[in-house]
């Protein structure tokens, strides 16, 4: 789990911001008044009981002891009543026990807390740190669940599947045509030609290479073919999102490089210019709904002001017209799925992809491709994700991808 932060901008990020104002200027008013109203007050502190009660372990007996008698509601309510409830007080007690009970890594941000003087302000803020500690708590829990429920996972998605073929012996028709495609691809030149490998079996692939070469041709899949396989109808919006990022990273990638073959090494060793150069480009991407085409007409003229520019203030000779026009005119081809740069590209982020699963992430990693260093991260982080999936799904299907492989491959 990560923390959800809303664009500053957005109406969603204006409509909470809102809230969370008009909330926090009601508690000011209510500690305020005279007599002081603790009403807020008191839910507030009952929720900040609650939450801290959440991140103690089970073995963590005296510390719940503490909160409880500290934090006892019934207590606070009668010296609310009596005008004694000392806010101040209680928010400095919960962040003592913020201190002792966070991660290294919320240190500072408790730290920063400790140098706040008004109460409501204070309040606000033990309240968005222990936020950040919940989601620690949780991520701990996966991690250390994890393991757990990865295995039964295993077993539980495999025993289901087998209930629904026991019920339907076909469904298994369209995993078996994706899996005897695999292995065309890798043994026969013409994907129309059926491969004979009785004739040679020196070429024989192994099960796990068709099995890994299936997996990637479903970055290539059709949206409009229904034929999906069956092992993998559950990931297929997964997957679908996966291809999109794969494309709009060869495009990102490719517009990279032919900007730098135009300015030259000089500018783009600036970490700054790549930085913003690659925002831009995702930015005018992500906005264009209307196709490939017109999305490269801005990102053509966009990326041209913005070399440009950037030369400019190195003190370096610009583009003259003519190359200005031939920049603008070789952006915009990217648009076209035969662009050579594009075909490339493309090539080599399926080639770290089947890399990935083949050798692990580690070690791709070490041996990173060329020519793809603008989208090292991005491509690190879809190469993750695919490979978590494909994994679980051959731990889950492995028992049916065997036997099918054995009827499609001879000595299988």
């Amino acid at each position: 789990m990560e923390e959800n932060v809303l664009p500053p901008n957005s109406l969603e990020g204006k409509f909470f911001e809102t809230m969370y104002n008009a909330f926090w200027n009601h508690l000011k008013e209510q500690l305020s008044s005279t007599p002081p109203d603790f009403t807020c007050a008191l839910e507030l502190l009952k929720e900040v009981k609650e939450i801290l009660l959440s991140l103690l372990l089970p073995r963590q007996n005296r510390i719940r002891n503490e909160i409880e008698e500290a934090l006892d509601m019934d207590l606070l309510k009668q010296e609310a009543e009596h005008g004694a409830l000392d806010v101040p007080h209680l928010s400095n007690y919960v962040l003592n026990l913020m201190t002792l009970l966070c991660a290294p890594v919320r240190d500072e941000a408790v730290q920063k807390l400790e140098s706040i003087t008004d109460p409501v302000q204070l309040l606000r803020g033990i309240f968005y740190v222990l936020g950040l500690m919940k989601m620690d708590m949780v991520n701990y829990t996966i991690q250390s669940l994890r393991p757990y429920l990865q295995e039964h996972s295993v077993q539980y998605e495999r025993a289901k599947f087998q209930e629904l073929l026991d019920k339907q012996p076909d469904l298994l028709d369209f995993t078996t045509q994706w899996l005897t495609k695999a292995a065309r691809d890798l043994t026969t030149p013409s994907p129309s030609s059926s491969p004979n490998w009785e004739a040679n079996k020196s070429e024989l692939p192994s099960p796990t290479m068709v099995l890994y070469q299936g997996y990637l041709n479903l970055l290539l899949w059709d949206p409009d073919d229904e034929e999906f396989p069956e092992t993998l109808l559950m990931d297929r919006i997964r997957l679908q999102e996966m291809e999109s990022q794969l494309q709009q990273l060869t495009i990102l990638s490719s517009v990279m490089l032919v900007a730098r073959s135009f300015s030259g090494n000089a500018l783009f060793r600036s970490p700054e210019f790549v930085a913003k150069l690659k925002c831009i480009i995702k930015a005018l991407m992500e906005e264009c709904s209307s196709g490939p085409e017109d999305a490269m007409l801005n990102v053509s003229e966009q990326v041209s002001q913005e070399i440009h520019q950037g030369l400019r203030d190195m003190g370096l000779s610009a583009l003259s017209c003519e190359s200005t026009a031939s920049l603008i005119g070789q952006l915009q081809n990217i648009s076209k799925k035969d662009n050579c740069v594009r075909i490339i590209i493309d090539k080599r982020i399926r080639l770290f992809l089947k890399c990935c699963l083949v050798c692990g992430m580690q070690e791709s990693l070490l041996d990173f491709p060329g020519g793809l260093i603008f989208i090292e991260g991005e491509l690190a982080e879809l190469g993750w994700k695919f490979v978590s999936l494909m994994h679980h799904n051959q731990q889950v299907f492995s028992p049916y991808y065997a036997e099918i492989l054995k009827n499609i491959i001879p000595s299988a």
